[in-house]
């Protein structure tokens, strides 16, 4: 089996449990008086749970790929060697930079940093759209969330709002 199939059936195998627990365990917490609502707080579990566990079975029963005579493309373990380990583990240090900085810099400039550097780590070279596309996502995320959901971020670093 290849590895994309293995790793799927990982995946099939955690969204299992996780249904599970989102369908017996976490409704029984629940206090009388929620129990009447129609929404309840594992409703978005359950949903996620049965959409990821028909999207592994679609990739663990191999239902996703057309049948071809190539075989090249396909993910296994002997061509482990040629991939590009190096920008994995950038990007994955980046993801750990961003979540530390995050406080101290702020969401807009932390934001900005990550996709700009995670962009140029994967091979990007046109500079000035790299950072106009990541200003403008920045942003954008800041807006909605802050605005339109009403979560609270911090934009701007700790110095500067006195914090």
């Amino acid at each position: 089996m290849a590895l994309d199939r293995w790793i799927a059936f990982i995946i099939l195998l955690i969204c299992l449990a996780y249904g599970y627990t989102a369908y017996f365990a976490m409704d029984d917490l629940l206090p009388p008086i929620l129990k009447r609502s129609p929404v309840w707080p594992s409703s978005f579990p359950k949903v996620l749970s049965v959409g990821a566990i028909a999207l592994a079975l679609i990739i663990v029963l191999g239902l996703e790929k057309a049948p071809e005579k190539d075989k090249t493309g396909e993910i296994t373990l002997s061509n482990l060697k040629q991939y590009n380990y190096g920008q994995a583990l950038i990007l994955i240090g980046l993801m750990i930079a961003y979540a530390l900085l995050l406080r101290p810099l702020g969401f807009l400039a932390s934001t900005f940093l990550f996709l700009v550097l995670g962009s140029f780590a994967l091979g990007e070279r046109r500079y000035v759209v790299m950072a106009v596309v990541s200003a403008i996502a920045a942003g954008g995320i800041w807006y909605l969330v802050d605005s339109v959901l009403g979560i609270f971020l911090r934009p701007l670093p700790l110095m500067m709002t006195g914090g």
